[in-house]
């Protein structure tokens, strides 16, 4: 697969690699392909390699760089061609309790598709999701992409408080909140497992590039698991 790229400078200690303005797996696939491969390089003086949706970027220091060995290695990375197919991997499955108190905008998405409920929630797990990128607060994850059907946008006015584990949608997007923060995306049910734990071995259960697939379970399970 081909595809287009651009290396922007962002000032004396940065540069973007820009890929196709768009989300979609295959581009975001090419991005975080792209970043790993800048890491795996170990070009001297990089601090940092931070994939988005469709680009990376990347800190250095500027006194430590050789600014043309980091324009090579950033041109073979960006020139590595990948797809979403090809990076895939075993899906990460996260339980989740839809409705009532612990999802209390699912009425509003199925009134928004025109749908009832418990179809909107087949739909939500019906789809395998890929995550796009980590950000927002640590363990936070932008999945997608959503049945267009339930893609209602985001709260005209954000919650206060939005507790953790809470599973939103905001248009193409949906994700769960790794912690309790304001948050104004439609919340259509809780999941009881942690999307960030810092006591466990590996304390992100999602990382950029990992597929994910929800699956509903009941109040009861969800009282268990808590």
């Amino acid at each position: 697969m081909s595809m287009a790229y651009r290396v922007v400078p962002a000032g004396e200690s940065a540069v973007i690699v820009e890929f196709d303005e768009r989300i979609d797996p295959d581009v975001n696939a090419r991005t975080i392909a792209c970043a790993d491969a800048i890491e795996a390089a170990g070009v001297a003086g990089v601090r940092d390699v931070v994939p988005t949706y469709r680009s990376v970027a990347v800190y250095f220091d500027p006194l430590r760089t050789d600014s043309s060995a980091l324009t090579a290695c950033l041109e073979r990375a960006a020139a590595n061609p990948v797809t979403a197919a090809e990076a895939a991997g075993t899906p990460v499955r996260v339980p989740v309790c839809y409705g009532g108190e612990l999802g209390p905008d699912l009425a509003d998405v199925a009134s928004f598709a025109g749908l009832p409920e418990g179809d909107v929630v087949g739909l939500h797990t019906a789809a395998s999701y890929r995550v796009f990128m980590l950000g927002f607060v640590p363990g936070f994850a932008y999945l997608g992409i959503v049945e267009p059907r339930i893609a209602m946008p985001r709260r005209a006015t954000p919650r206060v408080r939005v507790p953790a584990g809470s599973v939103g949608i905001a248009g193409a997007q949906t994700g769960v909140y790794s912690a309790e923060t304001p948050g104004g995306w439609q919340l259509i049910g809780r999941t009881p497992v942690k999307p960030f734990d810092p006591a466990r071995g590996e304390p992100f259960l999602m990382k950029a590039g990992d597929t994910v697939q929800f699956y509903p379970i009941e109040r009861a399970e969800f009282d268990r698991w808590k």
